[in-house]
């Protein structure tokens, strides 16, 4: 029996009979000899199909694209691509591919990429593109090293449910839903329950799923659905514990990526990252010459002109914003001081563009009430904040309690 191989493994088997099995990336046919070139999730390789061959018929009829099934001998090849090459002894096509593709696989050169739209609606050919369907394995491996950080360090990973009877962030736009017999919203954010994760004992949670905003934008910086990571932990001193675990997580997805790709230019981020506050950033901007927008935010213009200060002067892609304005900041954010105006928020910047937003939270009752009570909020309905869909956190019996 052949034994059942990846073509990133060939290498290591010359002079074995394998198989493989994967997508026909090419075809060139001469009278007497049939170069194919077989692509899976790995890599290519090239299969010599001669014409004293049984399957050389058979081999010539195959269409681009069709999903086939290989056996051969692997033997050294200094003019294939990767060294190595298959001598045929087998061929099975699981799948045979119409041989008109509504958008091309392989480009020709000089060609031009199919438009957007069409690309999407036949997206499972699209992503058959190895350069396309690479942005999906840098993923995985960006999050396989984020996941690697908060295990390491003692986190919880919680599971949320996607319906909440009420807005989970007050001011965002949300997506309403019929539930049964009553409405319901897809949550914006799983912030409660990472509350109620911490009031629960477990110290350090932290999850991963889909967060949905109903945001009227046609812009690169606003999306209706994204997955997020949010994690959350107890007895915070200050913005920088939550600033340096995020520091942690997203040096250990670099070093992922690295060490799945190093072919990829990626520079693993150096601790710490800068940290400006949003005074501090205003001010350089001002010295660069950089318009301001206004004065508790930073505009897009200004996100990617920090960023590009940052590179150099500190040769550094990250940025850390802190220190927030009352009126950029949520009800349940710490202030700096007591009469501070400022909160303890941060933002943190990569390549011209924020990409998270951390936050202390005030954990004293009496002060959160106040603070709720300032922006003119309904301490009762706060209280009533409800969840559907989830046996287990049926209701937030009271929103104050959870810190």
């Amino acid at each position: 029996m052949l034994m059942g191989i990846h073509t990133k493994d060939l290498k290591g088997n010359v002079g074995k009979s394998v198989h493989v099995q994967g997508f026909v990336h090419a075809l060139r046919i001469q009278s007497k000899i049939i170069f194919l070139i077989l692509r899976d999730i790995t890599g290519t390789v090239q299969v010599v199909i001669t014409a004293v061959s049984p399957l050389f018929d058979k081999a010539g009829e195959l269409s681009l694209e069709s999903v086939v099934r290989i056996g051969g001998m692997v033997v050294t090849a200094p003019q294939a691509p990767g060294g190595v090459e298959i001598q045929i002894s087998s061929l099975e096509v699981i799948s045979a591919a119409s041989p008109e593709l509504p958008i091309p696989i392989v480009a020709q050169k000089g060609g031009e990429e199919s438009e957007a739209p069409v690309r999407f609606d036949y997206r499972w050919l699209d992503l058959r593109k190895p350069e396309k369907a690479r942005i999906f394995r840098v993923w995985t491996e960006l999050e396989r090293g984020f996941r690697k950080y908060w295990l390491e360090n003692g986190y919880t990973q919680l599971y949320t449910p996607a319906f909440m009877n009420t807005p989970s962030e007050s001011g965002s736009e949300v997506f309403e839903v019929k539930y049964f017999d009553r409405k319901a919203y897809l949550a914006q954010s799983p912030q409660f329950y990472k509350q109620m994760g911490i009031a629960s004992g477990f110290e350090k949670v932290f999850m991963t799923g889909p967060v949905f905003r109903a945001e009227p934008s046609f812009t690169t910086r606003h999306l209706t659905e994204f997955t997020g990571w949010d994690f959350e932990i107890a007895y915070v001193e200050g913005i920088e514990d939550p600033t340096n675990e995020e520091e942690g997580m997203i040096i250990s997805g670099f070093e992922a990526v690295k060490k799945a790709f190093p072919e990829l230019e990626i520079a693993i981020p150096v601790r710490p990252f800068p940290r400006f506050t949003m005074i501090e950033a205003k001010k350089i901007l001002k010295d660069e010459g950089v318009a301001v927008a206004e004065d508790h935010d930073l505009s897009p213009e200004e996100e990617r002109a920090i960023c590009e200060y940052v590179k150099k002067k500190f040769n550094h892609e990250f940025v850390f914003i802190t220190e927030y304005h009352h009126s950029k900041s949520f009800f349940y954010h710490m202030r700096v001081s007591p009469d501070s105006q400022y909160y303890r928020r941060a933002d943190l910047l990569y390549k011209g563009i924020e990409i998270t937003t951390l936050a202390q939270r005030e954990h004293r009752p009496e002060v959160l009430k106040k603070q709720a009570e300032e922006r003119g909020m309904n301490i009762e309905e706060l209280k009533e904040k409800k969840v559907v869909g989830n046996a287990t956190f049926e209701k937030i019996k009271n929103l104050i309690a959870v810190y």
